[in-house]
C-alpha cells in the first residue's frame, strides 16, 4: 500500500467523526437500556406503611423511565430547548427532564391490591453528552450548526455542567467475574492464591482462594473477617459428600492427593454443621436461630453475588457457588504444580474499560436509590399527617439532579473514586481530541507499579506507545491508539447463553441444555 492510499483510508475513516464514537455509543446504551435496566432492578419502593395494626401495606412500584431533549426553564415559567452554545454562555447545565411511571398501591397479600395513584412524574434532570442522540444538534449540518453559533468540526462526547465542559475519562480496570491466579508472599512465605472480582448490579466483592503454606485451602470474602476453611464452605453450599467434593475440583491424581488433605483437616461433615459453623463465625455471641439466619444471607448475599440469576432457585445458585469455587481451588493447585502460568494483571485480556455509559450507570443507580429513600420519607410523612398520598406531592426531583449534576461538576465520584469527570483541554483541537481518548487506571500514584507502567504487547494497535506524561502519572494515564475501535459489552446475554447451549455448553445457569442431534 503506497502513501497516497494510506492517507485516502486515514482521510475516509476521520471524517467519519469516529474520535469520540466510543463515548457516544456507551451514552446512547445507557439512554436505551442501561437507565431501564436499573429501574427495572429496584422495581418497588417498600415503606412502614401497614406495620400499625388496621393499617394498610402501601408501597411505590416503577415501570418505564425516558428522557427527553434538553431544556431550559425561563424565569415566567415556559420551558425552550437549549443548545449548547447557550449552556456555556450563559454558565447553566445542559441536561434534560427524566420522566418515570410511578403507581402507589395500597394492599398487601392478604388484602386486594388497589392503585390509590398512578402517573409519568418528572424525577429530575440528566446532563446530556453533547453530539449523543439525544442532543438538540444531533444531526445538524455545518451550516445550521454555524447558524446557531456551534462549531461544525467540534467532535462532543462531553457534558456541560454549570457552563463548564467535562469529559468523563475512561478507567482501566481488572475483568470482573474472571478467575485469576497468581503468588503471593505472605509472612515471608510464597502461597497460591485464585481471585474474582464478583460484580452484580454495581456491587463489587473480592473472592479469594488461598493455598497456606500447609497446604490447606482457606476462603475470603467480605463481611467475614479473616478466612474460612474451603471445605466447611463448599459443605455449606450444599456440596456435602467427600467424592462429590474431589471430583468437583479436579479428576487428577496429584490434586485429588492435596483435596483428601483438606478433606482429613475438615472439622465439619454435614451440611447443617457447616452453616453453624459459619454463623459462630460471622454472629459470634448472638443466639443460634440468628446466627444461622445470618449465616444464610452471609452466603447469598456475599458471597460470589455474578452468580445470582433472575428466577433461579436459591439452591441451585449456591451449587453453582461451590463448583465455581472448585474451580478456584483447582486454579491454586494446578498453579502449585506447575501446570500453568500465573495469570498477567497486566494483559489486556484481562482488563475492562468503563466509558461514559457504565460510568454514568453507577451514578444513576446511586441516585435513583436516594431518590427512593426521600420518596419513602414523603410517603411516610404525608401518611402520618393523613393527607392524600400523590406520585406527583411525593417526589422532590432536585434529589436526583442533585445527584447527577455535582460529582460531574466535581469529579468525586461514587465509590469514592475521584478525577473522574475533568474540564476539557482546549489549549487546541489536537488537545481535545487527545483528551477525549484519553484512559486512566485506578492504581495510586505515589506507589512504583513499575510493571503496570511499562508497556505491554497486548497494548499494541490498542494503546498508543508514546502519549503519555512524565512524573507520577507516566504509564498510569495512557491515549487511545489512532484507528482503535473499542468492543461494547453483549446487549442480550440470555441470547448469548441460548447460543452457546445450542452448541452444547452444558451447565449454564438459567438455561436448560439442549441435546445435539446425534451423527448418522
Amino acid at each position: 500500500m503506497n502513501t497516497q492510499d494510506r492517507r485516502a483510508i486515514s482521510r475516509e475513516y476521520f471524517s467519519r467523526e469516529r474520535l469520540a464514537e466510543h463515548h457516544f455509543r456507551s451514552f446512547n446504551a445507557f439512554l436505551d437500556r442501561g437507565m431501564q435496566e436499573v429501574v427495572d432492578e429496584k422495581a418497588t419502593i417498600d415503606t412502614d406503611i401497614g406495620d400499625k395494626e388496621g393499617e394498610e401495606p402501601v408501597y411505590v412500584e416503577l415501570g418505564d423511565v425516558r428522557v427527553v431533549t434538553p431544556r431550559v426553564r425561563e424565569a415566567d415559567g415556559s420551558e425552550e430547548l437549549l443548545y449548547p452554545q447557550e449552556a456555556r454562555l450563559r454558565n447553566i447545565t445542559y441536561a434534560a427532564p427524566v420522566f418515570m411511571e410511578m403507581a402507589i398501591i395500597k394492599g398487601g397479600e392478604e388484602e386486594e391490591e388497589r392503585v390509590v395513584d398512578q402517573t409519568e412524574t418528572k424525577i429530575g434532570r440528566m446532563p446530556v453528552m453533547v453530539g449523543s442522540e439525544k442532543c438538540n444538534i444531533a444531526g445538524f449540518s455545518s451550516a445550521e450548526l454555524i447558524d446557531i453559533g456551534e462549531d461544525p468540526a467540534d467532535p462532543g462526547g462531553y457534558f456541560i455542567v454549570n457552563g463548564s465542559e467535562r469529559v468523563l475519562m475512561t478507567s482501566e480496570d481488572l475483568a470482573p467475574n474472571k478467575i485469576l491466579a497468581e503468588t503471593d508472599t505472605k509472612y515471608g512465605d510464597t502461597i497460591e492464591v485464585a481471585k474474582t472480582f464478583s460484580q452484580r448490579r454495581g456491587y463489587r466483592a473480592l473472592v479469594l482462594v488461598e493455598r497456606q503454606r500447609d497446604g490447606l485451602l482457606e476462603v475470603s470474602f467480605p463481611s467475614v473477617s479473616g478466612s474460612i476453611n474451603f471445605v466447611t464452605l463448599v459443605r455449606a453450599l450444599g456440596l456435602e459428600s467427600d467424592e462429590e467434593i474431589v471430583h468437583r475440583v479436579s479428576e487428577d491424581p496429584e490434586i485429588v492427593k492435596f483435596m483428601l488433605e483438606n478433606l482429613e483437616a475438615a472439622d465439619v461433615q454435614t451440611t447443617e454443621e457447616a452453616i453453624e459453623t459459619l454463623g459462630q463465625r460471622v454472629a459470634s455471641g448472638q443466639g443460634k436461630n440468628y446466627q444461622l439466619k445470618r449465616a444464610n444471607y452471609v452466603i447469598d448475599r456475599y458471597l460470589l453475588p455474578h452468580l445470582h440469576e433472575d428466577g433461579v432457585e436459591e439452591e441451585d445458585v449456591r451449587i453453582n457457588k461451590a463448583y465455581y469455587l472448585c474451580r478456584m481451588a483447582e486454579a491454586c493447585f494446578e498453579l502449585a504444580l506447575d501446570r500453568r502460568e500465573p495469570d498477567d494483571k497486566d494483559h489486556y485480556a484481562n482488563k475492562r474499560l468503563k466509558v461514559s455509559g457504565d460510568l454514568m450507570k453507577d451514578l444513576f443507580r446511586t441516585a435513583l436509590n436516594k431518590l427512593a429513600r426521600d420518596v419513602k420519607y414523603q410517603l411516610e410523612r404525608a401518611n402520618m399527617r393523613n393527607r392524600q398520598l400523590s406520585v406527583s406531592t411525593v417526589v422532590r426531583s432536585d434529589v436526583l439532579t442533585e445527584r447527577l449534576e455535582h460529582p460531574i461538576a466535581t469529579g468525586n465520584w461514587v465509590g469514592g473514586r475521584s478525577g473522574v469527570s475533568q474540564l476539557v483541554d482546549r489549549t487546541d483541537y489536537m488537545g481535545v481530541l487527545s483528551h477525549l481518548r484519553r484512559l486512566r487506571s485506578p492504581l495510586s500514584r505515589s506507589q512504583p507499579h513499575f510493571e503496570a507502567r511499562d508497556l505491554h504487547a497486548t497494548q499494541w494497535g490498542r494503546i498508543c506507545p508514546s502519549e503519555t506524561p512524565e512524573g507520577p502519572n507516566c504509564g498510569l494515564v495512557k491515549n487511545f491508539a489512532q484507528a482503535m475501535e473499542l468492543s461494547q459489552n453483549v446487549e442480550d446475554e440470555q441470547a448469548l447463553k441460548q447460543e452457546l447451549a445450542a452448541m452444547g455448553v452444558q451447565g449454564i445457569p438459567g438455561i436448560e441444555s439442549i441435546e445435539q442431534p446425534a451423527d448418522d
